[in-house]
């Protein structure tokens, strides 16, 4: 029996439904740990497929060429490391979320995942059997227990491992991102060690799928809780941990501890990673933006730049005689300080076009919100005709504390195939501007510097579609907004909470009605990547129909 033992870690960026390109990057990770000596590649949760899958792994057709992929991964994979990937398994009728685990071709274990999240943005009690807890498996000298994701944030299938002889617990995550999630995943692992005694190496996967991101930032715990591996977040690598066997049993040696940005960096970065994977994944190299001027849109194209670069970032000003010249101004000056083209559109014509068309029928009506609505319906219609025509994606601007309330233009600036700060309330719109302009990162393609003119923080956000219009004029502050929608959203408060809490009655009731009245526009609603804990999507579930209202 060996005294040594050298696990890699493979933090990659697995693709939904690539199956053959996922495999293609496992074996050159398994190249890269052959080459580095190692004993076991451990990979991902559900690597093969990708993560999350959603109703895509329950088409048989699906599920049976993975399994070939990964068998015939694993007859590649001889004459080095063990070989670690998650994947589904199919057993009669019923389906799996596995780890399989392969030494020189043949099957050494296949662990079954038996604890199945279904809140939040999960689902896998609907998608997936609960399978048996699988006890430890030999690799090289060790004996490795693999409490898969979900099955390492309760005690009982790690204390199982364990008493069943598990000395590592290598434990394979497809976790995603939101604020503050590393803080939440430590405290678990570190329960687990605790608990056990024995050493864990946590194994998440990086990159962006769909809404979600995948953070990587996995690491490794010492018994006592003792980090001593740290990988940076949003980052694909293999990292080689050694592990010594002592008196007290095996032990990782110290290795590298990369550290971990603030929230307000990892919330950028997230944001414009979300952003980067959505338009490689879906094939698109460039993006068009409706550039108004405002904070909104100047953020989103910032984002944009930072992900693929200014020269494949189009904005567009569609301005109308109510647009400001300092919005005209602010719109050009953003542009210019990023590298991005801006080009103009105006909307006057098309807009006196659709008005005498409807004239003969809303004769005798007064202007209001219909009016303003053609003016934000026909500026999505210009910006969808240029993503159609270039081949560029359209990016949508509205911000969590609109989407809340409805405050966008269904099929008008709600038009497009992307939203980058979909998830970022108003109040956190201004603070990441302040941030980004002050700070500038390796990842970052856009220009360093204030990229964002100060005049677009400064000013009072304005949809401009009348004369001298503010958005305060139909909303409450956005500081005010945003502080019951928090209470509403993320915390699930009562109207009556936050009345106690100092908020003015007819606001909440306002606020809460304009947040249910809106469901249906969220239903048709651009994606955007997942940062909170209650990202409009799969995290919060309404009805489009709902009667109901808290009462006072």
């Amino acid at each position: 029996m060996t005294n040594r033992f050298r696990l890699t870690i493979g933090q990659l960026n697995a693709t939904v439904g690539d199956l053959q390109g996922n495999a293609d990057k496992a074996r050159q990770a398994w190249e890269g740990a052959r080459a580095a000596g190692a004993d076991m590649l451990a990979l991902p949760e559900m690597f093969i497929t990708g993560y999350q899958t959603q109703d895509l792994v329950l088409k048989p057709a699906f599920i049976r060429q993975a399994e070939e992929e990964i068998l015939d991964l694993a007859a590649f994979c001889v004459g080095g490391p063990t070989l670690g990937i998650g994947g589904p398994w199919r057993d009669g009728d019923r389906l799996y979320n596995a780890y399989w685990v392969f030494k020189d071709g043949a099957l050494v274990a296949r662990v079954l995942k038996h604890r199945l999240p279904h809140k939040q943005l999960f689902d896998e009690l609907r998608l997936f059997d609960s399978g048996p807890i699988s006890g430890p498996y030999p690799v090289a000298g060790a004996r490795i227990g693999s409490p898969i994701c979900e099955d390492g944030w309760s005690p009982d299938v790690a204390e199982t491992l364990a008493e069943t002889g598990a000395e590592i617990l290598v434990v394979p995550n497809g976790s995603p991102y939101h604020r503050n999630k590393l803080d939440l995943r430590m405290g678990h692992m570190v329960g687990r060690v605790v608990e056990t005694g024995l050493p864990l190496v946590y194994v998440n996967m990086a990159g962006g799928q769909d809404d979600q991101l995948y953070d990587g930032a996995s690491f490794v715990l010492n018994p006592g809780g003792h980090k001593v591996v740290q990988l940076p977040p949003f980052q694909e690598m293999l990292a080689h941990v050694d592990f010594s066997l002592t008196d007290d049993g095996w032990r990782a040696e110290p290795g590298l501890m990369a550290p971990q940005p603030d929230e307000w960096e990892q919330d950028y970065q997230a944001m414009m990673l979300g952003l980067r994977e959505y338009l490689r994944k879906s094939g698109f190299g460039k993006v068009v933006l409706g550039m108004s001027g405002g904070i909104d849109s100047a953020l989103v194209a910032t984002i944009a730049a930072d992900a693929i670069g200014p020269q494949n970032v189009r904005c567009v000003m569609l301005p109308s005689e109510y647009t400001s010249q300092a919005s005209l101004d602010d719109a050009a000056d953003c542009a210019a300080r990023l590298g991005a083209r801006l080009d103009t559109v105006h909307i006057e014509g098309a807009r006196d076009a659709v008005g005498s068309a409807l004239a003969h029928l809303m004769a005798g009506t007064q202007p209001g919100i219909t009016e303003e609505n053609i003016q934000s319906r026909l500026r999505g219609l210009m910006l969808m005709a240029l993503s159609n025509k270039f081949n560029e994606m359209l990016l949508t601007t509205g911000n969590k504390s609109e989407v809340g309330v409805g405050y966008a233009t269904i099929y008008g600036d709600m038009a497009g195939g992307y939203n980058p700060i979909k998830d970022l309330y108003k109040t956190r719109v201004f603070q990441t501007c302040r941030w980004r302009n002050a700070n500038h990162r390796d990842w970052m393609m856009g220009p360093a510097g204030e990229v964002i003119p100060p005049r677009i923080i400064a000013k009072p956000p304005s949809a401009e579609l009348r004369p001298d219009q503010k958005d305060e004029d139909s909303l409450p502050p956005y500081e005010v907004l945003d502080a019951i929608l928090e209470g509403l959203v993320e915390k699930d408060l009562s109207l009556r909470d936050l009345v106690e809490q100092g908020f003015d009655a007819d606001t909440v009731t306002k606020v809460e009605r304009l947040l249910y009245g809106s469901e249906w526009k969220r239903y048709q609603a651009a994606p955007g990547p997942r940062i909170s804990t209650r990202a409009f999507w799969l995290d919060r579930r309404y009805p489009l129909v709902n009667r109901w209202r808290d009462r006072l």
